[in-house]
This record gives structure tokens, sequence and C-alpha cells, in this order.
């Protein structure tokens, strides 16, 4: 019985797998709780240099958008929000990567509601598994938090006793499973 082993991860181009995959996000609403939601669509790959860093492209279909509640999820994909019907796809292209211990931070340049920032992404390296007949697998999950204003995504809903509907800060948590090319 194979376990994943983090081991130093093989070179070439890895692509992710959506159907084991999570690109995922988390706002504060109401300033009490949060909303949590996901995208189900989206690809991208992860190229590992010989000497084991990690460079990563990856596309995001914002129309796909998913919080568990159609009403919301209409609302969100509107023009008070990602205005989905001018800007359906967000991406990612890493510009550069450090170490962090085993791990790293993963640089890039990330285009959402048509406007581009630099954003880092902390990310850990679960591992590789031999996979189970499709070739080689390996996992990765990746985190950083955004500013939904620093994308042109306005909107200030306050709230009578102070504070806002919906947070500015907006939580992405990416949990990957790639599979080797």
């Amino acid at each position: 019985m194979s376990s994943a082993v983090k081991a130093p991860i093989a070179a070439g181009t890895w692509n992710i797998d959506p159907v084991h995959s999570t690109v995922g996000f988390v706002v504060r609403h109401l300033m009490v709780s949060k909303v949590r939601g996901k995208f189900d669509t989206f690809s991208g790959a992860i190229t590992i240099a010989e000497d084991g860093t990690p460079s990563v492209t990856a596309e995001i279909d914002v129309t796909s958008l998913d919080t568990n509640n159609a009403q919301r999820d209409a609302h969100i994909k509107s023009a008070d929000f990602f205005e989905v019907e001018q800007y359906p796809t967000a991406t990612f292209v890493s510009t550069s990567v450090e170490p962090k211990g085993d791990d790293w931070k993963l640089t890039g340049d990330f285009t959402l509601h048509g406007v581009t920032n630099s954003v880092t992404l902390d990310l850990e390296f679960l591992g590789t598994n031999p996979g189970m007949g499709q070739g080689e697998v390996a996992g990765f999950e990746a985190t950083t938090t955004i500013n939904r204003k620093d994308f042109g995504i306005t909107i200030d809903m306050p709230l009578e006793g102070g504070g806002t509907v919906v947070s500015d800060k907006v939580t992405i948590n990416l949990e990957i499973e790639a599979t080797k090319a």
C-alpha cells in the first residue's frame, strides 16, 4: 500500500485535476459570520523546474461560482460584484517564487474583474502518489487574502450599526491535485 510521499517533486508539467481539486473563497458576512463559495470550472498547470521550484498558470470560470444559494450567486455574478457578463474569467500567472521551509511563497499576477494585481500565495506541497492507474499525482494547498476593492469590486452595503454586509477582505483557498503530464 502506497502513501503520499513528501519527497522532491519531479520536474515537468503537472496538470490541475478539477475533479479532485477545489478553488474556494471565504468572506465575512454581516460582520459576524462567513460565507464560503467555490468555482466549479477551472484549469491550470504547475511546472516544476529542475531545481524543484514551481511556476503556475491557472484560469477560473467566474460564471461557475457556487455559494450553495442561487439568489446570492446571481447577485455576486451581477454588476454589483463580479460582473460575469463582461469579466467571465479570472487568471493567475506566477512571476516569482521563494522557498519557505519545505514550501513556497508564490507571487503572481492575478486578474479578476478586469483588474490585474500582484498577489502572494502561501503554497504547501503535500507530496506525491503513484496514483490509481492514471499516472503520478501531486497535492498542493495554497492560500492568500485579497481586498476585493483592489480588483474594482467596490460595492459598499453599510449596516446601520456600523460595518458592512460583505467584508472587503476575501480569503482564497486552493486544494489542488495535479497529474504528471
